[in-house]
């Protein structure tokens, strides 16, 4: 018998909120308030079995095959007779006045010299006990045939039984039923079995701030990505998923809700309001849906910190946090083997491969944390690079091959270590292109036609200088850059290092953009607008990251001055574009194409080059020679001038 941590003692106010529970800890408590319990079962036709679990072992009820049968075309005979066979002595057997075929039952013994002509899968004679080849005899007179060779007993014979004995068990409790498993159940005579019923599971989203997938977006809205995503991870984990819609931040309407799912449903599970803010009010109504309540409020994850575990008169009720990537990661690590063993399904079985970090990366201590990371193909094996975007980016998950872990005593990853990568699906995904360093709009141009053509292609955006350190390391084919030199006032070529060589992209032009009519940058040149904005303690920049072209440009244009704003560091023109719109800042860097579709005014800054530094020793694969043409291409050089940028000169 196994010490279980008993559950958290319940208050009437559920006010252990947060108290945070290590990740196996939380897992034990969840267990231990669910199991042991049945697992709801019903009885379905095999027809309708398929990606179900058998809910109990299933024995033969006949022999597998039922008789003894011929498993080639010949003639069924008796061994000793042939003994004695050879090329230079064959033996005369007489023929038997039948033939036996599928399906005919023998109606003549094979008596000592004598043989009957069988053919595949019918049924062995009485008498027989061996099966001669056609090819290995020969017609004799009228009657007869001649064989050249001997047989062993029981040569090219399935005796009753050998498939499957009756009484066998042939399938165990908890084996999903699939195409194979249909053919052995119906070569046993089965046409209803004993399955595991899928979970009903109700699935909620919670927040005022919630609009659905095609509906108006709202100031200060953001689509529900969560339901969707939940509803499909619950289907693909055999579940049968419920999705009941969006609630508000309303304590009583969400009580009703909840109520009448759990009353309609196996599992509740909830996405959002399970944090500190004053609208997370899931968490405070489960104490009055039945007992225990909450078993887990807080686990040492990242992401996931949030996560809360309840179990309310025998049912689990999940609140997974709001942010998509902490929903998805909690969801698959926590609550999917809960799920699993309550619906009498298998554990889920995660393939993994080895991959080298190219750099650090920093871990909380006291929190196990999940990195997801994309694979490359380096020198030297895999390399695994974290996508860096946080618990609330929804790409994260499509653009990764899977995830590292890093324990909750360990503040870093080393650069270099070797580290174990579990994957998203059951191969790793290499790519024919790989492209790493700065993102533009106009390399999405390249990258779609190169995709339209069936070419894979995964790119990465870590900066320009990121990525010229990763097509150094031999883990890209080609790094994005727009880096300009101060000593010779040219771009790009003076960073290149032996083995590699630039290719020309476009030119785009960098300004400063800023909201139409703001008096501080009407009118103004590219000058006179930062000296205004310097001189305005009011007025907030938005930066760059480190490591980009675009922040290197930056940090020489303000010279030592350090603004407000300056430390916001967005990883892209997008987002720079956004803080601005939105108002959370005055003004920032970025390119004409994201200004323009932006509404925002724009004062150019300096024309840079976006070029691609290529390893040369990759420059005659397949898939950099596609790339190169399309770069040339007419149709792409169109696309790209009507996006905005101009052919490189």
């Amino acid at each position: 018998m196994t010490n279980t941590p008993p559950p958290i003692r319940q208050d009437a106010d559920q006010e252990q909120f947060l108290t945070i529970l290590s990740r196996e800890d939380a897992l034990a408590r969840f267990q231990a308030a669910l199991f042991p319990r049945p697992v709801p079962t019903e009885e379905r036709v095999l027809a309708d079995a398929l990606g179900l679990a058998l809910a109990e072992d299933v024995a033969a009820p006949v022999d597998v095959p039922p008789f003894d049968r011929s498993n080639v075309d010949g003639f069924a005979v008796r061994a000793a007779d042939l003994a004695a066979a050879s090329e230079t002595r064959p033996i005369r057997l007489v023929l038997n006045a039948e033939a036996i075929a599928c399906g005919i039952v023998p109606q003549l013994p094979v008596l000592p010299g004598t043989a009957t002509a069988i053919a595949t899968g019918g049924p062995l004679p009485r008498g027989a006990d061996a099966i001669v080849m056609v090819e290995h005899t020969q017609p004799a007179d009228a009657g007869a045939i001649e064989v050249r060779r001997g047989v062993s007993p029981g040569q090219f014979i399935s005796n009753a039984g050998s498939d499957m004995a009756r009484g066998e068990v042939v399938l165990r409790a908890g084996t999903v039923i699939g195409s194979r498993e249909i053919g052995m159940l119906a070569a046993c005579g089965i046409a209803r079995v004993t399955v595991a019923r899928k979970l009903r599971v109700a699935i909620l989203s919670t927040g005022d701030e919630l609009v659905q997938p095609g509906e108006p977006l709202r100031p200060a809205g953001i689509y529900d990505a969560n339901g969707p995503i939940i509803r499909a991870a619950v289907i693909e984990n055999g579940g049968e998923a419920h999705f009941l819609g969006a609630m508000p931040d309303d304590e009583g309407v969400l009580e009703r809700a909840m109520r009448e799912a759990l009353a309609a449903h196996d599992v509740l599970i909830l996405s959002g309001g399970t944090s500190k803010g004053a609208g997370d009010v899931s968490h405070r109504i489960l104490g009055r849906l039945g007992k225990p309540g909450i078993i887990a409020h807080g686990v040492a994850l990242k992401p996931g910190k949030p996560l809360c575990l309840a179990v309310c008169d025998g049912k689990p009720v999940i609140i997974l946090p709001g942010f998509p990537t902490s929903a998805m990661f909690t969801f698959h690590d926590m609550v999917v083997p809960v799920l699993r063993r309550v619906a009498g399904l298998p554990p889920r079985i995660d393939a993994q491969v080895a991959a080298r970090l190219p750099f650090r990366v920093p871990s909380e201590l006291g929190r196990t944390e999940f990195v997801m990371v994309s694979l490359v193909q380096g020198q030297d094996g895999l390399a695994a690079y974290p996508t860096g975007k946080g618990s609330g980016a929804i790409t994260s998950f499509t653009q990764a091959d899977g995830f590292i872990r890093i324990e909750a005593l360990a503040d870093h990853m080393p650069a270099g270590a070797e580290v174990p990568v579990t994957l998203f699906t059951p191969q790793v995904r290499v790519p024919d292109l790989v492209v790493i360093g700065s993102h533009c709009t106009g390399l999405d141009l390249v990258v779609g036609e190169l995709s339209r053509s069936g070419i894979s292609v995964r790119s990465l955006a870590v900066g320009s200088l990121g990525g010229l350190a990763a097509v150094k390391r031999g883990e890209c084919d080609l790094a994005p850059i727009h880096l300009f030199d101060p000593n010779t006032h040219t771009y790009n070529a003076p960073f290149l290092s032996d083995g590699l060589e630039l290719v020309p992209g476009w030119r785009r032009m960098q300004g400063l953009v800023f909201r139409r009519g703001d008096e501080r940058f009407e009118g103004r040149s590219a000058e006179e607008a930062v000296r205004a904005a310097l001189a305005d303690p009011e007025c907030m920049m938005v930066n760059r990251n480190q490591g980009s072209g675009t922040r290197i440009l930056i940090d020489q244009l303000l010279g030592s001055d350090r603004p407000d704003g300056y430390w916001n560091q967005p990883r892209s023109h997008s987002a720079v574009a956004a803080a601005v719109a939105q108002m959370r800042a005055d003004w920032g860097i970025t390119i004409a194409p994201v200004a323009g579709a932006a509404g925002l005014g724009f004062i150019p800054l300096t024309e840079e080059h976006y070029d691609f530094a290529l390893v040369s020793a990759r420059k005659d694969r397949p898939a950099v020679q596609a790339f190169l043409a399309a770069l040339q291409s007419a149709d792409i050089q169109a696309a790209l001038e009507r996006a905005g940028f101009s052919r490189a000169v």
